[in-house]
């Protein structure tokens, strides 16, 4: 997706793959369930599964809608460990 500096937030690069024609699900994607191929650890990252290492975040709004959602995370679980929940705030 090209280059972006390392002080502006790592989210943008989903609205930047959407702007350049890849469809949401697929930039969504990228970041996890492909990666995790490319990676060889299918199933053990980008994914929610039991044993899997993942992350949960949630946005308020559909990602698929308006990637841009996702440079909103309201939510952050990982390894079974709320870190930030701004969900009924």
């Amino acid at each position: 997706m090209g280059g972006i500096p390392w002080t502006e937030p790592i989210a943008q690069e989903f609205k930047r793959m959407v702007s350049m024609g890849m469809a949401p699900m697929d930039a969504i994607q990228s970041a996890t369930s492909r990666s995790a191929e490319m990676l060889d650890m299918k199933g053990e990252i980008g994914v929610i599964a039991a044993g899997a290492y993942a992350e949960v975040v949630a946005v308020a709004g559909d990602p698929l809608k308006d990637i841009t959602e996702l440079e909103h995370v309201r939510f952050v679980m990982h390894d079974g460990s709320i870190f930030k929940n701004e969900i009924g705030k």
